[in-house]
């Protein structure tokens, strides 16, 4: 009962200190966790172990995650001083002629496309280096750009190969045409973040900022470097290069989503960052200089990300996860029996937000669904249910790759969760009412 409690406490104390901005985010993911793992030990309620020991555990969950973007940021850092994302920024200003509604559509369509390769990962870095400059020149909130691309990704990330539905998949022993039952919610969620958020978010913009017709020679003028340090290390010469790796680097990563090359990301991201600072900056000086200017924003991500790996360590490692999953089942009345694929969809929500994808699937579901099949519920069903929280799980501060994002849009965790979770919201509702109206999860079953 204590572990129980002190995991609820936890939770409300980590995010009270985010969202209130008591505490960075770097260091409330190492301290909170650290302070009630030590009550729970001192109470005697903890698991057996050691505080290192469930530390160390819950680092190596995002160790790999953590070396990947290192040098995937390092990757794209020096796409992006080479020059290679220029062309296609002046293009899409050209487009756009100063209208902010056709940057978020282009956004939101961008975004969406980039995200079928699952790794949240690529897609902020992609989306972030092509219309972050975009943003910048036309003073258009970054806000909205990190909103939409998580929406896009939240989204495309119910493709098996993005985790979650495997998850469900394995644990629930359901085959893959739970896709073609998912698909339905997912085409209409994608509409609704291009024609329905984007333009919301285009009318607000225009009515701040307003449509501003630019010539073509306006924009050549905006668009055109003349800072002599940027100039000095663009490589125009090298652009075919550039883009040609770039292409070969993302179809590489997709493929391997796909049909598994054997090809991990991390290795991928490595080897890019190795060639393009050989071809780029052949001179020995010039690499160290480009490795030393990215490398702090690369390590500010990492870091966030070894401190969610404490996290999930001392959470899970404690009990605490556990208790807090076993807590769902018990707090829920006899008299939801027969709704109970919207009590697990539902669950869902704060389930995978307040613990990881793993701990979610591998350890709550499975409580759920045996409850659920007295009930009356298949399988399938319960899998579906299962994966309609994942409209906010990509909100989670425990989500490895939005430090990434956060970083790279200078935004402030709570302020974007805000505004994230209530367009999440729309997605959810979407992904509840397709299963439920295509006849995949009944809305109720007599009991």
């Amino acid at each position: 009962m204590l572990l129980t409690v002190l995991s609820y406490v936890m939770i409300i104390v980590f995010m009270f200190v985010i969202m209130k901005k008591k505490m960075s985010p770097f260091t409330a993911l190492v301290l909170i966790p650290l302070i009630f793992a030590l009550i729970a030990m001192f109470a005697g309620v903890s698991k057996k172990g050691s505080i290192g020991d469930f530390v160390m555990e819950g680092i190596k969950t995002t160790s790999t995650t953590g070396i990947m973007l290192l040098f995937a940021i390092l990757y794209f850092s020096i796409m992006l001083d080479a020059g290679l994302f220029d062309p296609i920024t002046k293009k899409m200003i050209h487009i756009a002629k100063g209208d902010p509604m056709k940057v978020l559509i282009a956004t939101a369509v961008v975004a969406a496309a980039v995200s079928l390769n699952g790794d949240g990962t690529t897609t902020t870095l992609i989306c972030c280096s092509a219309f972050i400059p975009i943003y910048k020149k036309l003073d258009m909130k970054l806000m909205n750009l990190a909103v939409i691309v998580i929406l896009q990704n939240t989204i495309m990330n119910l493709l098996p190969w993005g985790g979650p539905t495997a998850r469900a998949m394995s644990v629930l022993n359901v085959g893959a045409e739970i896709l073609a039952y998912l698909m339905p919610g997912m085409i209409i969620a994608l509409l609704y973040v291009i024609f329905i958020v984007a333009p919301s978010m285009g009318r607000k913009e225009r009515a701040r900022l307003g449509i501003k017709q630019l010539t073509d020679e306006e924009i050549d003028a905006m668009t055109t470097v003349t800072d002599e340090e940027t100039l000095a290390i663009r490589r125009p010469k090298i652009w075919l290069f550039n883009a040609i790796l770039t292409i070969i680097l993302i179809a590489l990563l997709v493929t391997d989503s796909f049909v598994g090359l054997g090809l991990p990301p991390l290795f991928l991201f490595l080897t890019g960052t190795v060639i393009a600072l050989m071809v780029n900056y052949p001179v020995l000086k010039d690499q160290s200089s480009r490795i030393g200017a990215n490398g702090g924003d690369a390590v500010q991500v990492v870091i966030l990300v070894f401190a969610a790996g404490v996290f999930m360590g001392l959470f899970q490692g404690t009990g605490m996860a556990e208790a807090l999953a076993q807590s769902f089942t018990k707090i829920i009345p006899n008299q939801l029996a027969g709704f109970w694929g919207l009590v697990i969809a539902v669950i869902s929500a704060p389930g995978t937000f307040f613990i990881s994808n793993d701990g979610f699937y591998f350890g709550v579901l499975p409580v759920l669904a045996e409850a659920g099949r007295a009930y009356g519920f298949t399988d399938m069903q319960m899998a579906l249910a299962s994966l309609m929280g994942q409209a906010f799980h990509l909100l989670s501060p425990l989500v490895a790759f939005i430090y990434l994002l956060l970083r790279l849009t200078g935004l402030d965790m709570g302020q974007w969760q805000k505004e994230s979770a209530k367009w999440a919201l729309g997605i959810f509702i979407i992904f509840v009412v397709t299963i439920v109206l295509t006849g995949h999860m009944p809305l109720y079953i007599p009991q």
